[in-house]
């Protein structure tokens, strides 16, 4: 049953030359871009919900919008961002065991990211719950300070909300389920923009309003992805009731999600997961190929549209190169990002960005930004230095790759017993 199992998609080469066809390199850039338009789709409509916001906020006055803008940006940095890396440890086992068929384990893994992301939560809403006398202390003005408190107070409901949406962006994006979350998305989206109109310049809350307005369309979203998993028959396959058993993972959870908060998916582990090693190769170098293209076009139209701005034309002009380059190499980390995951290399790639960043990236910027005084372009050129040694460090981890013991392992780990190369990928 197992050799059964691994033996698919005859038309690639398993053999030791391992030769990709072209055909079937074609096939997956296809199905790669099918899952990366929609979700750039979703990643920007959850973004737009805090631009819109701050749009809002910003006809309050100086200091409605200084303030609110300090607190969206902290609390992105220690809590949003946070509870993201941490989801992404479920594009490793979440990825492997869809790919295995072993539908149970994927949902009952989706409930145990949920609780673990919410256990995550209370002490992230401890540190919110006292950031304007963390400001004060930092020296930030005072008024600005005490603002910027309230504002994150309120953002507290938002930060659970988000920890229980992305456990369920997750549960259909592993199954490339993508409508549904465009639709919610959507749907999300275009609440916001009335709900936060009303609550910033109708309630009397003011910038306040914008907090609650996030959070509570954030837990639409939630809500509206939770109907379609219960009801939806296209979920009937990897829906599961709720069970104590959720509780039993949340150790190997953490585990993952720690490193995987360190590393801020490619289609890599539903391959591994059922045990096609070329497939999986092939989907990473499509998703490389991708991410690489997209990058090029996407640098040209932000130079373009940076140095259009008349008054900063000539400083703009000249760190539009350095800015193409940073989208350039964001883009093809964030790739190789997701196919570390989809490995389960998460402990690998945490050490490599820190090691690309703490060892290179800030001690270069540093020297180059105040001592050479190459100022903002210096402190520009020193990231991406530690962008490139990231990137070029996970190439070449991905390059070297043995994609047959990886399939391997993710078939030990789903399965928890071991088989031989020859029996099971002969």
């Amino acid at each position: 049953m197992e050799k059964g199992l691994l033996e698919k998609k005859g038309e690639v080469k398993e053999g030791g030359s391992g030769v990709i066809r072209w055909s079937v390199f074609g096939e997956e850039v296809k199905k790669v871009a099918y899952l990366a338009g929609p979700m750039v789709a979703v990643t920007l409509s959850q973004y737009f919900l805090q631009i819109i916001s701050m749009m809002m906020v910003g006809r309050l006055g100086k200091l409605a919008l200084s303030s609110t803008a300090i607190a969206i940006s902290l609390c992105n940095v220690s809590g949003l961002s946070v509870i993201f890396g941490m989801s992404c440890a479920l594009e490793t086992r979440c990825g492997q065991a869809y790919g295995a068929q072993q539908y149970r384990k994927f949902c009952v893994q989706i409930y145990t990211a949920i609780v673990s992301l919410a256990l995550v939560c209370l002490p992230l809403s401890f540190l919110w719950m006292n950031m304007g006398n963390l400001l004060v202390l930092l020296g930030q003005d005072r008024l600005v300070s005490v603002e910027a408190g309230k504002f994150a107070l309120c953002m507290i409901p938002a930060l659970f909300a988000y920890a229980t949406l992305q456990s369920l962006v997750r549960f259909f994006l592993m199954q490339s389920l993508m409508s549904p979350l465009v639709i919610s998305s959507f749907i999300t989206l275009c609440f916001h923009v009335a709900f936060s109109w009303f609550m910033v310049f109708k309630s009397g809350l003011g910038n306040l309003g914008a907090a609650f307005s996030i959070g509570t369309s954030y837990w639409l979203n939630v809500t509206l992805l939770g109907l379609y998993m219960k009801f939806s028959s296209q979920c009937e396959k990897t829906r599961a009731p709720i069970s104590m058993e959720l509780f039993h993972g949340i150790g190997e959870f953490i585990r993952y999600a720690i490193p995987s908060a360190g590393m801020i998916c490619a289609r890599v582990s539903n391959e591994l997961g059922a045990g096609s090693p070329q497939s999986a190769k092939v989907s990473a170098y499509a998703s490389m190929i991708l991410g690489a293209t997209q990058a090029v076009v996407v640098g040209q139209i932000l130079g373009y549209v940076f140095s259009n701005e008349q008054d900063v034309v000539d400083y703009v002009s000249e760190m539009a190169p350095l800015l193409s380059l940073s989208v350039i190499l964001d883009c093809l980390h964030g790739t190789l990002s997701g196919i570390a995951r989809g490995c389960g290399w998460q402990h690998l790639g945490a050490y490599v960005n820190l090691g690309s960043y703490y060892v290179f990236g800030i001690p270069i910027a540093a020297i180059l930004g105040f001592w050479v005084q190459f100022r903002g372009k210096g402190l520009w050129i020193g990231i991406l230095i530690g962008a490139f040694c990231q990137t070029a460090m996970l190439l070449l981890i991905t390059m070297c790759t043995n994609w047959k013991k990886q399939a391997i392992e993710a078939r030990e780990n789903i399965f928890q017993r071991s088989f031989s190369v020859e029996d099971g990928l002969a």
